[in-house]
């Protein structure tokens, strides 16, 4: 595996974007950007228009890696950059892209009125297949976004990073989530946010109404399980301050709101069959489509 951070474009102001965060995140991982664009073969009436044909087609797609290549090296002196220009379906493409770096790094149109994402069906297909984590990152998403406000309340790039906010599930923690997670506020030099959220099962109201004490001995439980599955990562990244959050909540609209002081959100998705579908979880499909920071997709078992 070549040790990159990838990013994949397709001449939009929103890959623009994550062009940038990426660049971004490849100096904060001292690794070369690897910028790819996909070319798809224009459909057969297509290439038989002589101003629209194929060869018209490829040449200027050509030129969307190699402007960004530009302005990248303009906006980010010292990093090494390399374009590629690949053949085939944009998701395929894009997923096998993946294996071969440490990161791939996509952008979504942002949703009008709301923070969020706009997540089209070639970015939550290589999110639901990459073996690698994949980043969604908004249009419109500027350094600026990750930093903490300044005393004039305005997000500053000379100000600290806001924090990593990682989604946890007690009951089945993993640790290539909890090391990516880490990793990243390691690199940011911020915080954890570890955000443990839970729905109780609707005849949960039967044992409430026997004991009405019965809430708060499943949020003890929830809030030590919590810190339990936590305690080895604390030890391993002392330097990281761990803010632990722990209550009876939607986890998708708890992990959204958390969102918004974040200057990224680590969520999971399970690895299934090749060609299973797209499902990659609702807690995490919810993230990805409201989220208003980058969101992470962290692949595991």
């Amino acid at each position: 595996m070549s040790r990159t951070v990838t990013v994949g474009l397709d001449g939009s102001p929103e890959s623009r974007t994550a062009a940038d965060w990426a660049a971004r995140e490849a100096r904060l991982r001292g690794l070369p950007l690897r910028l790819v664009h996909v070319w798809e073969p224009v459909p057969g009436p297509m290439a038989q228009a002589p101003l629209l044909g194929a060869e018209t087609h490829r040449h200027w797609t050509e030129r969307i890696p190699r402007e960004a290549a530009a302005e990248l090296r303009t906006a980010h002196p010292g990093l090494e950059i390399r374009t590629e220009q690949l053949d085939g379906a944009s998701a395929a493409v894009l997923a096998e892209a993946a294996e071969e770096s440490e990161l791939l790094v996509l952008g979504s149109r942002g949703l009008s009125g709301i923070g969020g994402f706009l997540v089209g069906s070639v970015g939550l297909s290589v999110v639901a297949h990459a073996g690698r984590p994949v980043v969604l990152v908004r249009a419109g998403e500027r350094a600026a976004d990750e930093h903490e406000p300044d005393t004039a309340g305005t997000p500053s790039e000379r100000t600290p990073f806001r924090p990593v906010v990682l989604g946890v599930d007690t009951a089945a923690p993993h640790d290539a989530l909890f090391a990516f997670a880490f990793e990243e506020a390691v690199r940011r030099e911020t915080s954890v946010r570890a955000v443990r959220a839970w729905n109780m099962p609707p005849y949960y109201v039967y044992g409430f109404a026997a004991d009405p004490t019965l809430d708060q001995e499943i949020a003890a439980q929830e809030k030590a399980a919590l810190s339990e599955v936590l305690k080895p990562w604390r030890h391993k990244y002392p330097s990281v301050e761990v803010v632990e959050e722990c209550e009876f909540a939607s986890p998708s609209l708890r992990m959204i709101e958390a969102a918004r002081d974040a200057s990224l959100v680590v969520v999971g998705r399970r690895r299934r069959p090749a060609g299973y579908g797209t499902h990659v979880g609702p807690v995490t499909h919810a993230v990805l489509h409201h989220s208003a920071a980058p969101v992470a997709v962290v692949p595991h078992d």
